[in-house]
């Protein structure tokens, strides 16, 4: 049974491996074909599809890999705040700078 193209992607998001992933989709095949009785259905891959994202969520919480990437986005908006500011300040001052400027040239 060949395994969805986005299999690859299904396992990354999971954090699972590939090839425990390809094993987990054929457990699912098999799941589905004993609750459908049919094969090549849409109800039967439907059932395959939902199995299978049920099975993934189920390795995903027998893994103990920490989320990483919620902290790290934090801190790097932490690290650029003051580079925001400092940049936001910047171009308010040129823009006086060029206001000011303008109105000197009309005056004159």
């Amino acid at each position: 049974m060949n395994a969805p193209k986005l299999l690859n992607w299904y396992a990354r998001r999971a954090g699972v491996p590939t090839p425990r992933a390809e094993a987990l989709w054929r457990k699912a095949v098999r799941q589905a074909t004993d609750d459908t009785g049919w094969v090549g259905t849409p109800e039967y891959w439907g059932a395959a599809m939902d199995n299978f994202q049920q099975l993934l969520k189920a390795e995903r919480a027998t893994l103990c890999s920490p989320l990483v990437s919620p902290l790290l986005r934090s801190q790097k908006r932490i690290f650029c705040a003051p580079i925001d500011a400092v940049s936001d300040v910047a171009v308010m001052t040129i823009r006086r700078w060029h206001h000011y400027m303008t109105q000197g040239q009309k005056a004159a």
